[in-house]
């Protein structure tokens, strides 16, 4: 099983005392095939108990109050869905071998969906997240080239107790009723920790020294929304020590990124989208996606500027006789909210303030029924100077989960989860969403 499934699986799967198993192995002369992943599916209620804000894209939209608006059409208290959870279904295809006392892989995987609130039912495209290839050896480290999951904020998602869940933003565009919905929910993205994403890096991790391990990529330069031009590749770094004594094991992590963000001059005559403070330009004027912003022309424009997106974490996990605490903790300056860019600065390039973090505790019954409780938060500051108070201030999550794993395989899953969405302005979104479904491993 690769890398990252590995991983998912043992922050997920064995906190529910279900056992992390490879996929299926296949000899294949040199090499040794692992064919492994997952499907989920997840039915989904919310509910609606007050709107008094519209509900945000995610791509740009000074509102991006992750919890559901109400919808002015018919059933516009409730959204309904059958959906994929935060973890998409996965087929993955590791491939490994030692040649010349290296060990070498690659790994290749899609993420199709199990359905969207269209008439057609197939409109979400398929997900390609990893593409990568990996050589090294335990006595000196690893390399990896490719598209894998990005090095900041990814422990924080690893260790989300809803990645075998749902979490935040559900049926629906994410929660909004009658919308034609997402590839995935969100889980704890935006209301606990900035999304780590899948991108294009050189990374180096060190060998295991008793537990310690660092891992630092450069990444591709355009993963900050609205950039133009880049003139140097993303950094990002972490840091983790893993520790057993007895019966408690457990794992502390830091980790940082690193942007250049430059924006591009926007001219007057330029279609931009109406409800984006960034000044992005959206030549063609469908890249705004239909129905989630107004076109206009006579924009006044923006100036060409730049500047440096920094972002930090800390985190720690602890297990001990069925009981697991996690905390986490992200501050940032420029990075924006809920997806890394997103609202990071003013369209004069005045930089954002943002942080946020999750606290988690779970505890496994004699049944193996795990339960969990959950509180997240992420807020964004207005820039100095003048700002649009129709920001996002913060988004907020309560979940309450039970995962019981059925099989060594299969996990049956239900949650609970309020989320509430405040602007600077006063407005305010609050939802709830309850959720029951499997997730099988294989």
């Amino acid at each position: 099983m690769n890398k990252n499934i590995k991983l998912a699986v043992a922050g997920a799967v064995l906190a529910l005392s279900a056992t992390a198993n490879a996929g299926i192995i296949i000899p294949a002369g040199d090499w040794t095939l692992d064919i492994n992943g997952n499907v989920n599916a997840f039915a989904n209620y919310t509910r609606i108990d007050s709107a008094s804000g519209t509900r945000g894209s995610g791509n740009g939209s000074d509102s991006l109050l992750l919890a559901t608006a109400q919808n002015t059409g018919n059933n516009g208290n409730k959204a309904l869905g059958i959906n994929t959870g935060l973890l998409p279904s996965w087929l993955g295809f590791t491939g490994t071998t030692r040649q010349n006392d290296v060990d070498v892989s690659f790994t290749i995987s899609m993420q199709p969906n199990v359905s969207d609130n269209t008439l057609q039912g197939d409109n979400n495209a398929p997900l390609f997240r990893q593409s990568f290839l990996t050589f090294g050896d335990k006595s000196w480290g690893s390399v990896k080239l490719g598209k894998d999951i990005g090095v900041f904020a990814s422990d924080a998602i690893l260790n989300d107790m809803t990645l075998l869940g749902v979490g935040a933003g559900a049926a629906g565009v994410y929660g909004n009723a009658g919308g034609s919905g997402a590839a995935t929910t969100l889980g704890g993205i935006g209301t606990g920790y900035i999304y780590a994403a899948w991108k294009g890096q050189v990374a180096y991790t060190t060998p295991n020294f008793n537990g310690f391990q660092a891992t630092a990529a450069i990444t591709n330069p355009n993963q900050s929304a609205g950039t133009g031009n880049q003139d140097r590749y993303g950094f990002e770094a972490k840091a983790s020590y893993s520790f057993a004594a007895n019966d408690v094991t457990g794992k502390v992590w830091v980790s940082g990124a690193t942007y250049d963000v430059s924006k591009a001059t926007v001219a007057a005559a330029d279609w931009v989208c109406a409800a984006d403070s960034n000044g992005a330009i959206t030549s063609p004027t469908s890249a705004c996606g239909s129905g989630l912003h107004t076109l206009v022309t006579g924009n006044a424009g923006t100036t060409a500027h730049s500047y440096r997106a920094t972002m930090g974490d800390i985190g720690a996990n602890i297990n001990f006789a069925g009981l697991g605490l996690t905390g986490y903790y992200y501050n940032a300056k420029g990075a924006g909210t809920t997806f890394m860019g997103n609202l990071g600065a003013t369209a004069a390039g005045a930089r954002r303030d943002s942080d946020g973090g999750y606290i988690q505790a779970t505890y496994v019954l004699p049944t193996k029924t795990k339960l969990g409780f959950a509180y997240g938060i992420s807020s964004l500051d207005l820039a100095n100077g003048s700002d649009s108070t129709a920001l996002v201030k913060d988004n907020e999550r309560y979940t309450v989960g039970a995962y019981h794993p059925l099989t060594k395989h299969l996990n049956i899953v239900a949650e609970y989860n309020q989320v509430e969405s405040k602007s600077h302005s006063g407005l305010k979104n609050d939802s709830d969403t309850y959720s029951a479904g499997a997730i099988l491993f294989f």
